[in-house]
């Protein structure tokens, strides 16, 4: 989290970089590269912006798939811009890491240093000190990740120099305890400086060319010196840093943030202009992933690197219902508090012991909120499953920012991944079978990063089998986005699709203004022009399934309820239809078809630890009942199996769990009957569960850390594994 910033105030360029007639634009605060599959010269879609509503399809150009590396133990990475981000917008999953034992290493870009106030409540504002300010902050961090790996408050760490490139050093705290181990490093860029007697900050590092950054040396730091950053040799640094830990999943800030409108309602706060949360969170999340693209790019020659990513919200969280329920927002806060400390503590720093203005359970009386959700950027990540008449089974997912495909024909038993390219891409992807029988894969696709505003680009892409069953065509197809400006499309969603019972294939993303905008294929292959449907004011993360009468449902979560748009005949548009208001949704919704014809929409209520699922009859687009409300620990979107009774005496569901792993749900009676845990292990995105095709038990299929799925078989009483 980050302290008020005057700094945009004060751009040189604002009324080019800011505010348009339509209310916001992307100022230019995120860079990014050029990958083998994008043209370094834009083509006629990337001048119109990226695709446009009205452009035409366009073939991207063919890039090696040399396979994926194998993965070296179980590590997570999580790149922050200041210290407390991980705690704020990333807890719980940080410590159901550090509790199943793997360590976790936490870069931190800046120092945090603000304008060198720690502030204490009650008391007169005390004389700016920024060095100890940020000494103060690394100290309250030590301490609430020391009480995160079971040791005691004021626990020693091993402080010491990390070596970075071009003889660059960065503070690295190392503390492991009772099998739990966790890393921290501090590269202490400064938050606010001068460039050319000029204020700059991350969002200038990142979209201004030739702005530099100092770094801040802090009272008993190992490193005494300091040292400058420009864009290229921050992103530089953190390629290093990735190739030297080669994590296994990587955690970082929300690098696309939903416009927003500040007025009296909705005061700007630490927001940077227009957007929902704080400058340099973004920048620090465009500089993280232009690093993943460049660390998985810069192997393509050989093997990539078998990575997962996660991105979380940031100030999002307060503009939004809050998901978490109370134990898990009190965990949050244990943690929180340890961090913000106490002037009378007698921690061993004499600079601080803590970011005094957010201890004793401070956040939980903000109105802010942040402490009380956590949101993921993408909620429908998570691997998405193909099964086969004869058992087998296929296993879709992102990794090393590619598509990777699994595929095996024994029951849970699963090949090598196979690497089909695209990337880099966002990690929730959109699979469908089409009327012939071929698979074709939806994702949400990074095209341009660099630091100017026309230099960042996303488009939805395509991937299609030429035959069903058979081989994927060599080349992905760029589908462009809603929005027809590039700074724009970077808030376009990533993709779901359906197949229609009239054979078109329909893709929905959320759009920069909070609704949603679909194409349409008809079964010539020709496209139709991006078309906003009607209505809607949506959070991240749609779901569309067909009901047994052939119409299409689709659904988000609205601030209130949940939203629906539904066919009215097999070949119609999708209108605006009911609205369901028996609660409000704290995260995306999951819907499927049971084996009657009917939907099921399953989802978290606002602050709850239950999951309200709820039944519509096929052929309608009103009267809903509710089929069950069971409480289910944990947070986060929920994944239904279709084809099942339409009872809670049929109801199977996913979830990621309380305590990080997967867990499959069996719901009777209203309750639940019983529940089977998954390896004991990190799960990423959203577990998918299936009923089997060959009439076996039903099967879970979780991302872990090990860069393949696992399956797990439930059987009565007992559970076989195999990855």
């Amino acid at each position: 989290m980050g302290r008020r910033s005057d700094f945009d105030n004060y751009l040189p360029s604002r009324r080019t970089l800011l505010a348009s007639a339509a209310g916001v634009t992307l100022a230019g605060l995120v860079s990014g590269c050029t990958t083998a599959t994008t043209p370094a010269t834009p083509t006629t879609a990337d001048r119109a912006g990226a695709g446009g509503a009205g452009l035409p399809v366009r073939q991207l150009s063919p890039e090696p798939r040399n396979g994926f590396s194998e993965s070296e133990g179980a590590r997570v990475m999580q790149i922050v811009a200041h210290p407390d981000d991980d705690l704020f917008f990333m807890n719980p999953d940080v410590i159901h890491t550090l509790s199943n034992g793997v360590p976790v290493i936490s870069v931190y870009v800046t120092d945090g240093g603000s304008f060198g106030e720690n502030l204490i409540p009650g008391r007169p504002k005390p004389p700016a000190d920024v060095p100890a300010y940020v000494s103060s902050r690394q100290q309250g961090l030590r301490q609430a990740y020391a009480r995160m790996l079971g040791a005691p408050l004021f626990t020693s760490w091993e402080r010491r120099t990390i070596p970075l490139p071009d003889g660059r050093e960065a503070e690295i705290n190392v503390l492991e305890n009772q099998g739990r181990r966790a890393e921290l490093i501090f590269l202490n860029i400064r938050m606010h400086a001068k460039h050319h007697g000029k204020p700059v900050n991350m969002a200038h590092l990142w979209g201004t060319p030739g702005v530099r950054l100092p770094t801040q040396p802090t009272p008993g730091s190992p490193v005494e010196r300091s040292f400058s950053y420009g864009r290229d040799e921050l992103v530089g640094a953190l390629v290093s840093l990735l190739r030297r830990y080669r994590p296994t999943l990587i955690r970082t800030l929300d690098p696309d943030p939903d416009a927003q409108v500040h007025d009296k309602r909705h005061p700007r706060g630490s927001d940077q202009v227009g957007y929902s949360d704080h400058p340099d969170h973004t920048a620090t999340g465009l500089f993280a992933w232009r690093a993943l693209a460049e660390w998985a790019d810069g192997t393509a020659r050989g093997k990539v690197p078998a990575f997962h990513t996660e991105s979380y919200r940031g100030y999002y969280n307060q503009r939004w219902p809050h998901n978490l329920p109370a134990e898990t927002v009190a965990l949050k806060a244990r943690y929180l508090n340890a961090y913000g400390g106490d002037p009378s503590w007698q921690c061993g720093n004499s600079a601080g012991c803590g970011d005094y203005d957010i201890g004793s359970d401070r956040v939980l009386i903000s109105k802010k909120g942040w402490v009380r959700s956590t949101h993921r950027r993408y909620p429908n990540a998570g691997p998405q499953v193909v099964t086969a008449a004869d058992g087998g089974m296929t296993v879709y997912a992102v990794l090393g920012t590619r598509l990777a495909r699994w595929t095996g024909r024994a029951p849970g038993v699963l090949g090598a991944p196979e690497d089909l390219g695209g990337g880099p891409l966002a990690p929730a992807i959109s699979v469908i079978t089409d009327a012939e029988g071929r698979q074709l894969v939806f994702a949400l696709r990074f095209s341009r990063m660099d630091g100017s505003t026309s230099g960042n680009v996303r488009e939805v892409v395509m991937l299609r089998q030429r035959t069903p069953g058979g081989a994927f065509e060599s080349s992905w197809t760029g589908l462009g986005t809603p929005e027809t400006r590039p700074r724009r499309s970077r808030l376009t969603g990533t993709p779901t699709a359906v197949t229609g019972s009239d054979g078109r294939i329909h893709v929905f993303v959320r759009n920069g203004d909070k609704g949603v905008s679909t194409r349409v294929m008809d079964q010539g292959g020709t496209w139709s022009p991006w078309r906003a449907l009607p209505g809607g004011y949506i959070q991240e993360g749609l779901s569309a399934t067909v009901d047994g009468g052939g119409l299409i449902h689709l659904f988000a979560a609205s601030p209130g309820w949940v939203e629906h748009w539904a066919q009215r005949t097999r070949s119609g548009e999708l209108r605006k239809a009911s609205r369901r208001l028996v609660a409000k949704p704290g995260d995306a919704p999951d819907a499927v078809t049971a084996a009657d014809g009917s939907v099921l929409v399953g989802y978290r209520p606002v602050t709850s630890d239950r999951v309200m699922v709820e039944r519509l009859a096929a052929g309608r687009t009103g009267r809903w009942t509710t089929v069950a409300n069971p409480a289910v620990p944990g947070y986060g979107r929920v994944s239904l199996v279709g084809g099942r009774k339409p009872g809670a005496d049929g109801l199977l569901m996913a979830v990621a769990a309380d305590g990080g792993e997967g867990l499959v749900y069996d719901v009777r009676d209203g309750g639940v009957a019983h529940a089977r845990a998954q390896e004991s292990a990190v799960t990423v995105g959203t577990p998918a569960a299936l009923t089997s095709t060959d009439g076996g038990p039903a099967s879970v299929v979780t991302l872990g850390l090990t860069g393949r799925p696992t399956v797990t078989r439930l059987l009565d009483g007992a559970e076989s594994q195999a990855s």
